[in-house]
């Protein structure tokens, strides 16, 4: 199984970021790379979503997801898959530190298609959009 990880602290209350996380319906105006979601966040929930296929530049995936950690304050996390083709879990995990948020972001992909890209494809085609929706949800914060 492969595993993209990305990690950020953001200087804001913990409450603010997750209100951010799980405002599924207005992921449009800031994360670049979950571009567009509907629904509202809760165990179980089924939330249409559209996102950047970091492995093929220029192209989305449109997918309906099923949260599969929602943990109010700690833990957020969704699942999708294409049978025996693709699988990734899609996660969030957020920690008080000092005066704000330390935030863990990323996937476990698995499948055919998940198993098969190495380190250097994530760290190269994975990890600069993850970072992204981390600086992005800083500057949603800070705005």
């Amino acid at each position: 199984m492969a595993s993209i990880f990305t990690e950020i602290f953001l200087d804001h209350p913990l409450d603010r970021v997750w209100q951010i996380l799980v405002d599924f319906d207005h992921y449009a105006d800031w994360n670049p790379l979950n571009i567009k979601a509907r629904g509202q966040a809760s165990l179980g929930a089924k939330i249409p979503m559209t996102f950047l296929n970091p492995a093929s530049p220029g192209h989305t995936i449109r997918q309906t997801v099923t949260v599969t950690t929602f943990e109010p304050g700690r833990a957020l996390a969704w699942s999708g898959s294409i049978p025996l083709l693709f699988n990734g879990r899609h996660y969030f995990t957020l920690a008080q530190e000092a005066s704000g948020v330390r935030l863990q972001h990323g996937e476990e992909l698995g499948g055919w298609i998940g198993n098969r890209f190495t380190k250097t494809q994530i760290d190269r085609d994975f990890i600069p959009h993850y970072e992204a929706v981390n600086r992005a949800l800083a500057q949603r914060l800070a705005g």
